[in-house]
């Protein structure tokens, strides 16, 4: 629940950035209701609130903020600028605490909807990234495999 509620506040920190792309600080809102829906959904009494509905929420946001970006050919480096990089540590925030609802779903059952909408945020985050960090420029930072 920590790592889900540090997520929350790093999204909040993006959304305190004050987002001039409307669409994406909407669907942040939205994903912040949800974050605490599924805090809610992991403590006692277990209500179940994570649906197919908000998982199909994430599945639009990756394609339709996808389709407005040249397709990826190197790896990037977080940064760009502060709202891309405080977009990156939340991504990052998203993956562990993936992994970390993986590891509980190995002891006791987590509802599927919470572990596919954790994995799906993390890639709509990281699209989000790379949307902002093309606010200031069109260069993302690349890794320099070649170096």
């Amino acid at each position: 629940l920590g790592t889900i509620d540090e997520l929350n506040s790093a999204i909040g920190m993006i959304q305190a950035y004050k987002l001039h792309n409307s669409e994406m600080a909407k669907a942040l809102t939205q994903v912040q209701q949800d974050l605490f829906d599924m805090g809610g959904e992991l403590c006692p009494p277990y209500r179940e609130t994570m649906s197919d509905e908000k998982i199909v929420f994430l599945d639009h946001l990756i394609e339709t903020w996808n389709a407005t970006l040249p397709p990826l050919k190197e790896f990037i480096l977080p940064g760009g600028n502060i709202k891309a990089a405080t977009c990156h540590l939340a991504r990052t925030i998203c993956r562990r605490a993936e992994r970390t609802l993986v590891t509980l779903h190995q002891t006791e059952p987590v509802n599927v909807n919470v572990l596919r909408y954790i994995n799906r945020l993390s890639d709509v985050l990281f699209i989000a990234a790379r949307i902002l960090a093309r606010e200031t420029t069109t260069d993302e930072p690349l890794w320099e495999h070649e170096r």
